[in-house]
Parts: C-alpha cells; sequence; structure tokens
C-alpha cells in the first residue's frame, strides 16, 4: 500500500506538471498564432500608425460609438453609407492629431478654458447651440444655453457625448483656424513679381507654324515593348503612383422580393382590417398595431394638413372619421391607413410654465405632495395677482428658460418630442388657458403650471393609424438565391472555372477595383467583408470560399488583379502611357523627316504640310487659336531668339511643331494697380496654401494604415 501511495503522491505532481506545460503551449501557440491579435504580436490593438504614434483601436472605437450616438440622437439615418463616412471622418481625426499635437504645442497654439466659453456662448456659436437657443426675436440667448449645458449631469449619456465629443471637436477646429491662419498670413508675393507678371502678361505675339501631326503616321508602324513602358514610367514616378489595391470581378444572385412573396405580405396586411376597424381607443389601437407587427409605430398625435407630404395625402384628408383604406404600395411597404379623428390646431404655440419637480431638489428630498402642494399654491397666488416672472424665478427647477420667465415657443414638429402632458395642453388648449399638470419623464417629472400665451397658424390636422409591413424575401427566396451562390462559389475554384460558370448560367460578370480604405463597392453597397477578404484571405486568382450577403443580393467575388503601393506595374501603365510612348517615337521619326531644313517652307515640303499663321497669341492664354492647348509652343512664341530663326523641332500634345515668330508686342494694362493686386493675391494664397499645409503634412508622413485587419 505504501508503495502504491508514493507512485500516487509522486504522478499526482507529473500530472499537474504536465497540465501547466500544455496551458503555457496552448497560451505561447495562440500568442504566436494568433496574427495581429496575438499576446506577443505588440500591435494587437494598433490601428494605425502616423510617424511612429500608434492609433489605438479601442480609442477609436470608443469615439466612433459615441459618434453614432451622436447622429442617432439627431435623428440622422445610420446606415451603411452613414458608418463609412464616420469611420472615415474619424481616421482622418486622428491622423491630425497625431500630426499637429506636437506642432501646436510647438507653435503655443492652445485654446484656454475662456476661449472655450467664448465658442460656446459667444457672438458666433455652434449651430446646434444657436438653432436651440434662439429665442422668438431671432437672438441668442447664451445665457439659457449656459444654463442647460450647466445642468447636464456627468456620467449622463449627453453629458459624455457634450463634453466628450462635441466640445473637443470645436477646440480642435479653432485650433485649427489658429494654425491655418497663422500659416497663410506667413504668404508673401513680392511687388517686382507682380510687375513681372503684368509685363508679360500684356505680351501679344504672332507667328507662323508648321505642324505634323502624330496621325500622319499609321499606329500599326510603332511597337511599344514592355521595357518601353517600363522606362516612361521610371522617367515619370511621380505620375503612375498608386495604392495598394485589388481588381475584382464578381457575380451576384438576386434575393429580392419575389411576386409570390409580395402577394403573402399584401395578403397578412388584409387580414388586419376587421381588428383595426374594430379598434377604437388608443390602447385598442396600440394593441392591434403590437399584434400586427406593424412597421410603423402608432403616434398618438394630430398631423397638420399641410405637415402631410404623402403621396396620397388628399386622399386621406378625404377619409371620414373611422374609414380605413388599403392595403396599398406606400414606397417598400404595403400599408392600410384607418382615420381616427382630426382637429384644428396650431403650427406653432407660445407658453410659459413653472416645473416642480418630483424627487432630489438642492440635497432635499421632494415627495409628490409636497410638489402638489407647492404648484397649487403658486397657482392660487398667480390667479390672485401674483407676479408669473417672479414666480419663475423663485419656484421654477427648469434652468433652461427660468431667465425668460418661463417662455418657449414649439412648431408642432416638436409635439412627439414633449411630454404628452405638456403637449396636449399648449397644443389643444386655446390661448390665456392655465392649467396644472403632471409629468412623469426622466428629466422633468414633477408638476407643471402652464399658461399658453399665444398660438399661430391654426388649421386642421388629422390623427392616422396605420399598419404596414414590408415587402421583404421570404425564407424560400433567401435561401434558394443563397443555394443558388453558394452552388457557384463550390463549382468556381479559380478564374477559368468562375468564367466558365458564368458564361454557362448567363450570369453577369462586374467589375471593381477596391482600395483598403474603401467600405463600398459603387452599385453594391457596404461589402467591407468581401474588401477585408480580397486584401487579407485572397490573392490574385482566388475566389471566395463562399458567398458574401450584400442587401438583397448574394455575391460571389474573385480577385483578377492585385496592385501594391508603390509605382505602377507595366500591365496596368501600359493603357495610360502607351499612346504617349507611341508619340515620342512618332515624334522622334517626324524630327528625322524635318532633317536640317532652315525655313518653314523647307520643313512644310519636307512633311507634306502646309504653313499656318496665327495673330493673336496672348502671353497669358492657355491655348493657340486653330492650335490647342500646346503649352510648349505657346512659351517658344515669346523667345526673341525665334524671330532671326525657327525654331528646333517643338514635341507637343498632338505632334511635331516648327515656328517662326513674326512680332511680339505689349497691350499696356492701365488698370494695373501692384499693391491691391499684391494683397489680393497674398489673401487667396494664404487662405488656400493654409488649408492645404494639412494635406501637404499627411503625404509627407509616415502613415501606417491597418485598418482593413479590424473592420
Amino acid at each position: 500500500m505504501s508503495v502504491i501511495q508514493t507512485i500516487r503522491d509522486k504522478a499526482a505532481w507529473i500530472i499537474i506538471g504536465a497540465i501547466a506545460l500544455a496551458l503555457i503551449a496552448f497560451i505561447v501557440q495562440d500568442a504566436l498564432q494568433g496574427g495581429s491579435r496575438g499576446l506577443f504580436s505588440g500591435n494587437s490593438t494598433t490601428l494605425g500608425k502616423v510617424n511612429g504614434t500608434s492609433i489605438d483601436v479601442r480609442d477609436f472605437e470608443a469615439r466612433y460609438k459615441m459618434a453614432e450616438d451622436n447622429y442617432r440622437a439627431q435623428n440622422y439615418p445610420v446606415n451603411d453609407q452613414m458608418r463609412s463616412q464616420i469611420r472615415e471622418s474619424l481616421w482622418n481625426e486622428f491622423v491630425e492629431d497625431a500630426l499637429m499635437t506636437d506642432e501646436y504645442s510647438k507653435l503655443g497654439i492652445t485654446i484656454s478654458d475662456k476661449e472655450v466659453g467664448d465658442i460656446l456662448y459667444g457672438a458666433n456659436p455652434p449651430q446646434m447651440l444657436k438653432q436651440q437657443f434662439t429665442d422668438s426675436t431671432g437672438m441668442f440667448n447664451a445665457q439659457a444655453a449656459y444654463q442647460a449645458i450647466r445642468s447636464l449631469k456627468k456620467g449622463t449619456p449627453q453629458y459624455n457625448s457634450f463634453w466628450g465629443e462635441f466640445v473637443p471637436s470645436l477646440e480642435k477646429s479653432r485650433q485649427r483656424e489658429k494654425f491655418t491662419s497663422l500659416v497663410g498670413k506667413s504668404m508673401y508675393v513680392p511687388k517686382w513679381l507682380l510687375e513681372k507678371s503684368n509685363a508679360e502678361n500684356s505680351q501679344r505675339a504672332a507667328i507662323s507654324y508648321v505642324n505634323v501631326p502624330y496621325s500622319t503616321i499609321p499606329d500599326s508602324t510603332i511597337k511599344i515593348s514592355d521595357d518601353d513602358v517600363r522606362d516612361y514610367v521610371n522617367k515619370h514616378k511621380d505620375t503612375y503612383k498608386q495604392e495598394n489595391e485589388r481588381s475584382l470581378i464578381y457575380v451576384s444572385f438576386d434575393a429580392s422580393p419575389s411576386g409570390t412573396d409580395s402577394a403573402k405580405i399584401l395578403e397578412e396586411v388584409a387580414k388586419q382590417k376587421d381588428a383595426l376597424a374594430a379598434a377604437n381607443t388608443t390602447p385598442e389601437i396600440q394593441t392591434v398595431m403590437a399584434n400586427s407587427a406593424s412597421e410603423t409605430p402608432y403616434f398618438d398625435g394630430y398631423v397638420l394638413s399641410s405637415r402631410m407630404q404623402m403621396g396620397n395625402a388628399d386622399t386621406l384628408r378625404k377619409l371620414a372619421d373611422g374609414q380605413i383604406i388599403g392595403p396599398y404600395l406606400d414606397g417598400p411597404n404595403y400599408t392600410m391607413a384607418k382615420m381616427v379623428g382630426r382637429r384644428q390646431m396650431p403650427d406653432s404655440v407660445k407658453c410659459r410654465h413653472i416645473l416642480i419637480k418630483i424627487g432630489d431638489q438642492q440635497g432635499q428630498a421632494r415627495t409628490d405632495s409636497a410638489a402638489k402642494k407647492l404648484i397649487d399654491s403658486i397657482q392660487t397666488a398667480i390667479a390672485g395677482g401674483a407676479n408669473f416672472d417672479s414666480m419663475v424665478v423663485k419656484y421654477s427647477d427648469d434652468a433652461g428658460s427660468k431667465d425668460k420667465g418661463g417662455e418657449y415657443e414649439f412648431a408642432s414638429l416638436q409635439f412627439s418630442n414633449l411630454s404628452k402632458e405638456f403637449a396636449e395642453t399648449i397644443f389643444y388648449g386655446t390661448p390665456g388657458e392655465k392649467k396644472v399638470v403632471k409629468v412623469d419623464n426622466q428629466s422633468y417629472s414633477g408638476y407643471h403650471y402652464i399658461e399658453v400665451l399665444s398660438q399661430k397658424k391654426i388649421e386642421t390636422a388629422f390623427k392616422i393609424a396605420y399598419i404596414s409591413h414590408a415587402i421583404v424575401p421570404s425564407d424560400e427566396t433567401i435561401n434558394g438565391a443563397s443555394g443558388m451562390a453558394s452552388q457557384f462559389a463550390a463549382a468556381s475554384r479559380d478564374l477559368k472555372q468562375f468564367d466558365d460558370n458564368a458564361a454557362k448560367g448567363k450570369y453577369n460578370k462586374l467589375q471593381a477595383d477596391v482600395k483598403e480604405s474603401d467600405f463600398m463597392i459603387m452599385g453594391l453597397g457596404e461589402t467591407r467583408e468581401i474588401i477585408r477578404w480580397a486584401f487579407n484571405d485572397a490573392k490574385r486568382g482566388s475566389v471566395a470560399e463562399h458567398p458574401y450577403q450584400v442587401g438583397d443580393k448574394f455575391v460571389v467575388p474573385a480577385v483578377t488583379g492585385a496592385s501594391e503601393k508603390g509605382t505602377m506595374s507595366v500591365e496596368k501603365a501600359r493603357p495610360l502611357v502607351e499612346y504617349k510612348v507611341r508619340n515620342e517615337k512618332k515624334a522622334e521619326d517626324i524630327v528625322k523627316k524635318i532633317g536640317s531644313a532652315s525655313t518653314l517652307e523647307a520643313v512644310a515640303q519636307a512633311t507634306g504640310q502646309q504653313v499656318f499663321n496665327a495673330d493673336s497669341v496672348t502671353f497669358n492664354s492657355t491655348f493657340i487659336p486653330n492650335v490647342g492647348n500646346e503649352m510648349k509652343v505657346l512659351g517658344a512664341s515669346f523667345n526673341k531668339e525665334y524671330q532671326t530663326k525657327v525654331s528646333a523641332p517643338i514635341k507637343g500634345e498632338i505632334g511635331v511643331f516648327v515656328i517662326k515668330v513674326n512680332n511680339i508686342s505689349a497691350v499696356p494694362n492701365p488698370n494695373f494697380d501692384a499693391k491691391a493686386q499684391q494683397q489680393a493675391i497674398q489673401q487667396q494664397m494664404g487662405a488656400m496654401f493654409g488649408y492645404r499645409v494639412m494635406e501637404i503634412m499627411k503625404k509627407s508622413a509616415d502613415i501606417k494604415d491597418n485598418r482593413i485587419k479590424f473592420f
């Protein structure tokens, strides 16, 4: 027994050690093979680098979420295109921050707290604040904006969005303004340069010329080799730079709703007609809407006749109370509408109120009964002649209206944004009416004493209940398209098979060139997953192993070409430069044909062309009459040497030219004002360069973009 026990004791330690080693091996293996997210990869969260400064993906995603939430709060449609724009804008902001933070510090460009106050509450406040806090006279109420901003509670989404996203963006914008202004004011144009430019621009020339067009030599006689293209590209590398790109072809399989799908949805909407007809009260209508899973939520309010912008608005206005129409086609939905009721309602309302909140107020708990008692006392005091403004200042818990006598103006479009009880009192009441209402919501839970001051543009408004279902594909339609796409992908394991199967199935092949930073393929929409596959997992000749769902399509892509960042390859550059190389070779042949001819007549005879005249060549133009945009010829027209002899052959855009200058004259400019031009040009150049300098700095920076690895 003792021997067995000893073996057990030792075996236990051996087993524990083996497990520990296995765990360590697992962790190390995961770290080494985990790609960009491995433990020892060193850049698991590095979205990119700017001159060695890292951009962390966690910071980026936090800012992105904040920005997206902000757009949603402002009722912007956050779709695929919007998301792509937000990400691109944020990336540019992070890059600019990395580039400019040290530059701003070196130049002493800072934003003080006082400046932040001036930005928010000064003469030119942000548009968002200006819209929200402009009073009835059209003046920006800085005090109201200040009070509203001070009332934001730390930790809330509103506080985080305002101070974490909105204000920093304003500060950066002001810093950039200072920087661009500083750079712009450094521009200087010397007076002598303007005088020289004015003298040159006043010149006129009369020339005679012979043009030997390149078209006189057939293209078929000129052979362009790969070496010719390569040599030309190497001489013009800056012109033929390229980004990291992939060339794709793809076939798509339609999964949009079929006729059968559409008919079935139409039938489902029609089935709700009896239930909708029987529902008369708000709870009953809401129950029917919930049971029908309507795409359109029920708005328990009235919409002004003038605000009804739908195509069938005239038909809806003519419905009797309780009458139903539909189902009818309304955009992407089948819709059924019931006229619930109508009433007279203003387009805008001016009111004033006093709010007594329930809950924690100035460190003391205020109960419902205490709040009700206080509001009743206020109502009694005002009815007895107490000054409304004084009562607002003394008692109201609404900081946003305290300094303006509790007054607000609301448009009918804001009805749904207000508390239901408050909105109904001011829009359904009459001018002069005073009323106490209780409101239950997070920000303004409590009792309001409300007075309706005035109402404008009263007209008929309608309350309508809509049941609508989106026309979407059935599972059968989706599975059918998905299955066909999967079969195509499985049978197309290389480009030849892809082409053969596309031809056999008579599928339309489409092409696209994409960069690493792209999120969309034109005509398809949000296709980031396809782009990531093309850059991360595929190589030239690869066909996706499975289809990608893009909207109502299933897409099978293939990579036909890959271009790495740098100078274009011969294959890619050939279509762009071949004609230029051909023209260079033709120019050499034409020059040989001209030979040593020393007069225009001799040149014309040698080349079979004619001598032409151009009598109104101006120095500051960009073309020559009857010749075109030939800048080399234009410059040579003002060379005084060519007044005594013909020019050497000039290799132009459309042919080879030989010119003779007949006369150079000048037309004085009596309106020339060197000082005025100096100021105007400096201002123009300063503004332009001030904003271009940021792009210049980006081009000269070492920017590594790893976004393709993350999203």
